[in-house]
């Protein structure tokens, strides 16, 4: 689990007991299916034809090995559940409505992965943001979307109960970052600091026992459960992810066949991932992800030293 600042309200909110860290055996899958992506961005759209002699028989294009690796991710998919429903291992229904969140960021990730530095500062134009902008925005309303959830599941009111505050107090958001601290470093700073807040809240808040999901809070003003709260999560990185697609088309901005692809491959992965995401239990579920991450690795090597020579 990521090390928090000293007295952090996602932990100050959450119980210890309850946490659901990640499995390390994932994160190093991870760094495996980064290690690939890099490898398949050296790719150029003009070598994509180039034949792959795929299991060393008949020849293939170069470019169905992007396809290959999105297969095998979406098998282990289908096998990391198969696992789970044969040790009669439930993930828990706050993991479940959390899981999407993980499959949607990694397709924000392939969109954003392969743009150039200078694409993320590009103004384009009227009063709309940059991407750098929108990514300060998705990641701090994270962070205040594990905070403020902890902080409602603590207080313990009923969703109809006529008492239900109107907000979360200010106090609680004292010491996190602002939105512009969010925003701040290089890309990839941002883009791991995007992981690593969806990753905590992940950690600490998907172990919630299913009886406080229908605990009273608030989103926008309105009166919601917790579960809502949690299922929000995928659909502001959805909906954020959609701006960041319209924000590329105000500046003109084309991607590549080979960056439509390396966003095929990680929407995949997020997709399989999302299966095991905040589970407890059945460690052996990651198994497949394991695998068919290092898969991707050797897959992708091979075919960008065939585009390289």
């Amino acid at each position: 689990m990521t090390t928090p600042p000293g007295d952090d309200p996602l932990v100050r909110y959450t119980d210890a007991g309850l946490a659901r860290p990640l499995p390390a055996r994932l994160l190093a899958a991870r760094r495996e299916v980064m290690a690939a992506v890099r490898e398949l961005g050296t790719i150029s759209d003009a070598v994509l034809t180039r034949p792959w002699p795929w299991k060393g028989g008949s020849e293939e294009e170069i470019r169905y090995g992007f396809y290959r690796i999105g297969e095998a991710f979406e098998l282990a998919a289908i096998d990391a559940a198969r696992v789970l429903r044969s040790a009669g291992v439930e993930c828990g229904r706050a993991a479940d409505l959390v899981g999407p969140a993980t499959a949607a960021r990694w397709d924000l990730q392939g969109l954003l992965v392969p743009l150039a530095d200078a694409v993320w500062d590009a103004d384009p134009g009227g009063v709309e943001w940059t991407v750098r902008q929108t990514l300060g925005h998705v990641i701090i309303s994270q962070r205040y979307y594990g905070v403020g959830t902890a902080w409602w599941q603590k207080q313990g009111y009923r969703a109809d109960d006529h008492d239900l505050p109107a907000r979360v107090p200010e106090a609680i958001w004292d010491g996190l970052p602002s939105e512009e601290a969010e925003a701040e470093g290089t890309p990839a700073d941002i883009r791991d600091r995007l992981d690593e807040v969806l990753d905590r809240s992940t950690e600490l808040l998907a172990g919630m026992p299913e009886d406080r999901l229908g605990l009273g809070s608030r989103w926008s003003g309105f009166a919601v459960d917790l579960g809502f709260r949690l299922g929000r999560w995928s659909s502001h990185l959805r909906e954020h992810t959609v701006q960041v697609e319209k924000t590329l088309v105000m500046l003109d901005y084309r991607p590549t066949e080979v960056q439509r692809l390396v966003r095929f491959v990680l929407a995949a992965w997020g997709r399989a991932e999302a299966v095991v995401y905040g589970s407890d239990g059945a460690s052996e579920a990651v198994d497949p992800l394991v695998d068919a991450a290092a898969g991707a690795r050797v897959t992708a090597t091979e075919i960008a030293g065939i585009a390289r020579g």
